[in-house]
């Protein structure tokens, strides 16, 4: 449907162009000579088909009516006008038929539709298709004329600004990637604030996303905070930033953000920018400068602060950073980016932040583990394995440093994973060490959570570990540190280090024949699919591989599986904080899987397998349905 409305109505503009010519010098059109004919032939086609898409819009807004489509006249407008273009279109070609060409109206293969409402309104005669064919050209030229001011200014700006944020998108750059900020710099600069908690100071890319959304819901549809009862929309989000945008715009420069002025004076963006120009013309640019510097100052009183009056501190921390929003954006939007940026403003300038982040934050910062456990107790996992896993210290080689992780490391079900896939690796005959005590945390928690300060700091630790040891790869059972790891670390200076999740190197070693599942495990099994496995590193088809080398398992999916699983509610931190609003995520997430039937729920992650475990007890069917990790 929409490829046929955005590139037929971009082809039909042609078809504008000639209609043009054709009112302007009546019995002229465009100079396409013998090709004529079959243009017109293909734009009756195309007309057409805009129509039936168009009718296809219309009808899944206001007659199925998709609970992620907004309706109302604004939403509707669009629909409206497109199809008075058609129509228009379509009718002037019939009108134009009898009145230049009277004494041979006939159907015409090239024009059938056109040639058949001529052959049916021949009866008024030339004179009144004549002027009937400039009233239709009035309401097309004029519609056509009412979009151009139209477009910039409504929801349909994104037909101007996701192609540009498309061709602006770093395409190298790895997906959920956070941005870092550069506290040196900024402190020689005097900054005060850091994160984002002001709409002028997102980068320019940052707001031009908020231009290019279409409105569609697609992000809200899958969003887990969303889907569960939290007051986070992602799509909701995005609007409310862009109108604050527009609004506080007006407020700096005065210029009306609506035009006519006259239709939209009751909006706050004019009535802003009404004010702002009666303040006077010499202050405009005293003021917009201040603004530009960072100051709060306006022409005009405008205190309306972007994090609590616009986007409320409840939706920024319900988001699990599960990127399921921006997978199925169409317009390549990064709502997670935009919400971290408000947590670190947050964190890091305001102090403030749930309890239960403070606590975990906090305990990260002095043992290097969420929970606060002794971090001398770090390598207590291994007790009565030394003799299978040896320290950096201890050893005399290793291929692979095994990057434990404060779940694999302090919690009592990962810790078993740990100790399985030690065992495993060592049945492959695989040389590895660890860290032991001098493994930090890896950080991620900190980052999502908006303490970029404390990230960074464990992140130049950990790097610095590994470069005295001289690690070349990296393997851990944690997606969200293998992702840390891969894509955040390199830019502090993790270079020329291969890292691996366990499951990478499960599916090489079942394919090189070093390990080989012999038992029969005659089990249900469906797969849940981490985000940070799968969206944010693409990893779908190893743990089913996996899987699949098991004699007897039977593999089922989920409704929402591969890229669009829906997240356990573990990440950004949330595996940390208690949910007030609306029931579990991992609840929901539970209740999908145990609609297919499993008698075992799979997953490739210390804090799904976590989630996953506290929804079959709630659901009180964990007799039942056991849930167990690739290992």
């Amino acid at each position: 449907m929409h490829i046929v409305l955005f590139y037929g109505f971009l082809l039909v503009q042609f078809g504008a162009i000639d209609l043009i010519w054709k009112g302007l010098k009546p019995g002229s059109h465009l100079p396409f000579g013998a090709a004529y004919p079959y243009f017109l032939l293909f734009q009756e086609v195309v007309v057409v088909a805009i129509l039936l898409a168009i009718f296809y819009a219309w009808y899944r807004r206001n007659v199925e009516k998709l609970k992620r489509l907004k309706r109302g006249w604004k939403a509707n407008l669009v629909v409206w006008l497109i199809s008075i273009l058609m129509i228009s279109t379509l009718l002037s070609e019939g009108l134009e038929i009898i009145w230049l060409h009277a004494d041979a109206i006939s159907f015409r293969s090239t024009q059938p539709i056109a040639s058949s409402l001529a052959l049916a309104l021949a009866g008024i005669g030339p004179t009144a298709a004549g002027a009937l064919f400039y009233v239709f050209w009035w309401v097309h030229l004029l519609t056509l004329l009412f979009f151009l001011v139209y477009i910039p200014q409504g929801k349909h700006a994104h037909l101007l600004f996701a192609p540009y944020n498309w061709l602006m998108k770093d395409k190298t750059r790895p997906p959920g990637k956070l941005s870092t900020i550069d506290f040196e710099k900024l402190e020689e600069e005097g900054a005060e604030e850091f994160g984002v908690g002001r709409i002028e100071h997102f980068t320019q890319n940052q707001l031009i996303d908020l231009y290019a959304c279409v409105e569609c819901g697609r992000c809200t549809s899958m969003c887990p905070a969303a889907g569960t009862g939290k007051t986070l929309s992602p799509m909701d989000l995005i609007v409310k930033m862009r109108d604050h945008l527009t609004e506080k715009g007006a407020a700096i420069t005065g210029r009306t953000p609506w035009m006519p002025a006259a239709v939209f004076k009751e909006s706050t963006g004019n009535a802003l920018a009404v004010q702002a120009r009666a303040a006077g013309a010499g202050q405009v640019v005293e003021e917009t400068a201040a603004a530009t510097e960072g100051s709060s100052a306006l022409k005009i009183e405008y205190d309306t602060q972007l994090i609590g009056d616009v986007i409320t501190e409840e939706e920024l921390w319900a988001c699990t950073t599960c990127r399921n929003c921006e997978d199925q954006c169409p317009v390549a939007n990064e709502h997670v980016g935009h919400i971290i940026d408000m947590r670190r403003y947050l964190v890091m300038t305001e102090g403030r932040m749930p309890s239960d982040a403070q606590r975990a934050l906090s305990n990260i910062e002095r043992q290097s583990n969420p929970w606060g456990i002794n971090r001398k107790d770090r390598i207590k996992w291994r007790e009565g394995m030394e003799d299978l896993v040896p320290t950096v210290k201890e050893a005399d080689e290793f291929e692979y440093l095994f990057f434990v992780g404060s779940m694999g490391s302090f919690d009592n079900r990962s810790i078993k994973l740990t100790q399985s896939f030690a065992r495993v690796m060592n049945k492959a005959g695989i040389k590895f060490a660890i860290l032991g005590n001098e493994e930090k945390n890896s950080g991620d928690t900190a980052r999502r959570l908006g303490n970029e300060m404390l990230f960074q700091e464990l992140a130049m630790e950990n790097i610095g570990n590994f470069q005295k040891y001289d690690v070349k790869k990296i393997v851990t059972m944690d997606p969200h540190a293998y992702n840390t790891f891969k894509h955040e670390y390199p830019e502090f200076g993790l270079e020329d280090v291969e890292i691996y999740h366990h499951t990478d190197l499960l599916v090489e070693w079942l394919r090189e024949g070093r390990i080989q599942p012999v038992n029969e495990v005659k089990e249900r099994v469906t797969y849940h699919d981490s985000c940070y496995l799968g969206r944010y590193n693409d990893i779908y088809d190893a743990p089913r591989e996996i899987l699949s080398a098991i004699p007897g398992v039977e593999i089922v999916e989920m409704e929402r599986s591969g890229c669009d699983s829906m997240c356990c509610g573990a990440g950004g931190g949330m595996m940390w904080q208690e949910e007030h609003q609306g029931t579990r995520v991992n609840l929901a997430r539970t209740e999908q899987a145990l609609a297919v039937n499993p008698t075992t729920i799979g997953s490739a992650c210390p804090y799904c397998l976590t989630m996953l475990s506290d929804g079959t007890k709630a659901k009180e069917v964990e007799e039942k349905v056991q849930t167990l990790d690739m290992v």
